[in-house]
């Protein structure tokens, strides 16, 4: 089945497979997504989630699962996050409590092949992402664009509003969002900013975009699928944040389709 090199076992396609539905009796592998897919939900699903939760490139993934002994193309892992990454995210929005009624937004631009784009993002009181949309201007029209996103991803309209002091959120506000308060105080969106921290990073280490849809789709996962396994470690004692990851972790066993049936 495999050969022994320096500690390593080398598997081939068919030994993971064949090891994956030993150990895990009963999974769901029959799950549609991953129909016709050579290797099993569990690898394709745990390449995805090492990718989008943190900051490594393909190639760092596919020596990571090469270290365990399947051995597969970091194209392939490209494949797959490209794949499953946003059908991943849509599924935790779905599975996800209701966020809360305290809107920060915020807009940070992007050099990209060497024009400047914005990425307008909201998160609510407790950090997790709403939704983030690239855009080439930060205007009214813009500001519109990103409210109407917003309004109908999440169907309910918030309490309150938390922005900085760029005009063309007060001037989408009085059209889309009257009755919502809206603060502009300094310091108050310091939220929405630092959220803004983990995109940076993945930014330089993908040595920048290539392109706006690029930037969209890669976000539109990234936010979500991290925001969801990150928990504020530093508001709660060990012993919560142990029980508040292991729910985490059973939604997204769910949402991959790799939940074990009784």
């Amino acid at each position: 089945m495999g050969v022994h090199q320096q500690g390593i076992v080398r598997l081939s396609a068919e030994d993971a497979i064949r090891l994956s539905v030993r150990h895990t009796p009963r999974m769901r592998t029959s799950f549609a997504p991953y129909h016709r897919h050579r290797f099993p939900a569990e690898i394709i699903s745990h390449c995805v989630w090492l990718y989008f939760r943190f900051a490594l490139s393909y190639r760092d993934v596919e020596e990571m699962l090469a270290m365990r002994g399947v051995i597969l193309t970091y194209e392939t892992v490209r494949e797959w996050c490209l794949k499953f990454g946003q059908t991943y995210a849509n599924d935790l929005r779905r599975r996800s409590p209701r966020p809360g009624d305290r809107w920060h937004l915020d807009e940070v631009f992007l050099k990209i092949n060497g024009r400047i784009h914005y990425l307008w993002r909201a998160v609510d009181q407790d950090g997790d992402v709403l939704d983030i949309l690239v855009q080439s201007k930060r205007d009214k029209k813009a500001a519109k664009k990103f409210f109407r996103k917003l309004l109908r991803g999440l169907r309910y309209v918030p309490r309150v509003i938390v922005t900085d002091k760029l005009r063309s959120y007060g001037a989408a506000k009085a059209e889309l969002l009257l009755s919502v308060e809206h603060c502009q105080q300094k310091y108050q969106n310091n939220r929405a900013e630092n959220s803004h921290q983990p995109t940076r990073l993945r930014e330089r280490l993908m040595r920048r975009f290539k392109s706006p849809g690029h930037a969209q789709r890669f976000l539109s996962a990234f936010g979500i699928i991290a925001s969801h396994f990150r928990v504020g470690r530093h508001f709660c004692t060990a012993g919560v944040y142990r029980e508040m990851m292991k729910g985490r972790f059973n939604v997204w066993t769910q949402v991959v389709g790799t939940e074990v049936t009784a």
